[in-house]
């Protein structure tokens, strides 16, 4: 019987049978085949080979099904093969009976990745460690050494104490606000598991409180209005909007002064966005529209410190924000340019309309001018659109809205300036409202986007634009502009309550308001492009051709496109 597999196997070409098996198959020792094993015992398959070639005269052809495969390692280096004793049911086979070839030093092999059976990876995300314990977050966490751990081709852990740079952003990233990975790109948290609340709690959350807290200022206007006063708006709305406000702003502050101690390296991450920075002028310009929108029954006169408290902030940022711009660095303005900076150039003048309605003068005309000067410049990058620059993508079509935003706000605080709604004022507002219009118009233009957090910064410019016109038909008083202060107020709020029904939608219907933040979570450098074998697309599946291939599978040194030649037999000569 044996005898008989032996000259099979000779004819079919195959290797020698190792010297292991044969020892097993010789001595048949009790216990190692039995019948409770799931594999037949070589004995068994004799006896049925024999049967069977005695009924047919047919040759025994033994198929092997893979039922499960393993992942090997990528690098022949990370297998370590050491001579082990095992036992099997009491019997031990050691390293020197296991044939002559194990004492032979073995070739080094190139080991692949196997495919896993299904639903093991999901059944090791389940049982491993949890998401807290990814050396990412943890990395995260540290705030006196802000870094960014990832891994390299071998697994070993790295991490960088510099910051990245505003080319990364913009290579690693796309979308409307640049806040989708490329497929090209890896991120140094896993993608497959959510992460905590707090990574996913952006700065753009406070674009929320900008639309709220704008809403409470116009209904004020509205109520106050000598021009509005056959409305007939009680104040209860503007004090309901406001408490609103309030709380929605405290929350908001809370969730993100958490997120700063408890994950540093994200905010920092956050910072250095070349859209998300402009956003840290939000919770400020929150804070303003607040005071600016504060009821009469619950205060007439602001107290002139909270002015200052408010603006430094603001100050400070600009220098750092203007100075880049100026500078002629990575984050010049030429280069990071994008509707969002509107952001960074509003505070400004909504500072100066708080600073004039408290009875200030030079500090309200101060910021006038510095918002003034940076606006002029920024409108003419954006309204250019330089060659470098390319088109904005069709999500973005709203943030358009933001070039509103400045003209109508710096018209009332030149009014406030001033003390009436003088010329000056009437330019930035006229300037406002064709803008305002302009965009209007082109309804195509807004259609066909998903629902994005960001939006509610781009409610406040149309806010913004209906208060000045309230503020101008004090001034101009007739029925175009009474009619003009209903119509803007209207959309304005409208606009307001589609987007806080498609917010709270989002949040607890869909579950999806705050996916993972892949935006903060990109690599410090590019993934390496993998080197493809160009020689396969012309390989052939004969036989000659296979054996060929692999001989040069074992070896590191010899080029595997040298293995299978062209087709046609036409070979690679020199150029002359």
């Amino acid at each position: 019987m044996e005898n008989n597999i032996n000259i099979e196997i000779a004819e079919q070409g195959s290797p020698e049978v190792p010297s292991l098996i044969k020892y097993i198959s010789s001595s048949e020792v009790a216990g190692f085949d039995n019948s409770d094993s799931q594999f037949p015992s070589p004995s068994a398959i004799g006896s049925g080979a024999t049967l069977l070639g005695r009924q047919h005269d047919e040759p025994v052809v033994i198929n092997h099904q893979r039922k499960y495969s393993v992942s090997m390692p990528l690098s022949s280096e990370e297998v370590q093969l050491q001579p082990l004793d095992t036992k099997t049911d009491g019997i031990t086979i050691s390293s020197s009976q296991s044939g002559t070839a194990s004492s032979i030093d073995p070739q080094p092999s190139k080991c692949y990745s196997q495919p896993m059976p299904k639903g093991h990876v999901r059944q090791e995300a389940d049982n491993g460690v949890k998401i807290n314990n990814h050396p990412g977050i943890k990395a995260f966490k540290d705030k006196s050494h802000p870094r960014e751990t990832t891994q390299d081709g071998n697994n070993n852990c790295r991490s960088t104490d510099r910051a990245l740079p505003v080319d990364r952003y913009f290579d690693a990233l796309e979308g409307p606000e640049l806040e989708t990975l490329r497929a090209s790109e890896e991120t140094v948290l896993p993608q497959d598991r959510q992460w905590p609340f707090l990574l996913r709690f952006p700065v753009p959350s406070f674009g929320i409180c900008l639309g709220v807290s704008s809403q409470a200022i116009l209904w004020k206007a509205l109520a106050t209005s000598p021009s509005t006063q056959f409305l007939h708006i009680s104040l209860k709305v503007n004090l309901i909007l406001w408490f609103i406000s309030i709380a929605l702003i405290a929350t908001v502050f809370t969730i993100y002064l958490l997120k700063i101690i408890l994950y540093f390296e994200a905010v920092r991450r956050e910072y250095y966005h070349p859209i998300r920075v402009n956003f840290f002028f939000a919770p400020w310009i929150a804070l303003l529209f607040l005071a600016l929108g504060v009821p009469p029954s619950v205060t007439k006169d602001l107290h002139h410190a909270l002015w200052y408290i408010l603006m430094i902030p603001i100050f400070c940022l600009e220098l750092k924000i203007y100075g880049q711009w100026m500078s002629g660095g990575q984050r010049r303005l030429s280069k990071v340019a994008n509707p969002s900076n509107h952001l960074s150039i509003v505070g400004n003048f909504v500072g100066a309309l708080l600073g004039a309605s408290m009875g200030l003068k030079e500090g309200p005309i101060f910021f006038f001018a510095v918002g003034l000067a940076h606006y002029t410049v920024m409108f003419v990058t954006l309204y250019q659109r330089l060659p470098t620059n390319e088109t904005l993508p069709k999500e973005l079509h709203p943030v358009f809205f933001l070039f509103v935003a400045a003209p109508s706000v710096a018209s009332m605080a030149w009014a406030k300036i001033q003390g009436s709604f003088d010329y000056g004022s009437r330019i930035a507002y006229f300037i406002a409202l064709f803008l305002y219009f302009s965009l209007a118009v082109r309804i195509n233009f807004f259609r066909g986007f998903t629902f994005s957090l960001a939006w509610w910064a781009y409610t406040f410019p149309m806010t913004g634009a209906a208060i000045a016109t309230i503020r101008y038909s004090n001034q101009v008083t007739n029925t175009v502009t009474k009619t003009l202060c209903v119509i803007l107020s209207l959309i304005s709020t409208l606009i307001v309550t589609a987007l806080l029904v498609s917010t709270i939608l989002h949040a607890f219907v869909f579950k999806n308001l705050f996916p993972n933040d892949l935006a903060i979570a990109i690599s410090d450098r590019k993934r390496r492009p993998q080197k493809k074998w160009l020689g396969l697309r012309y390989r052939s599946h004969d036989s000659k051709e296979i054996e060929n291939y692999l001989k040069f599978v074992n070896s590191d040194k010899i080029d595997l496109e040298a293995s299978t030649p062209l087709p046609n037999g036409t070979e690679d000569s020199p150029s002359t």
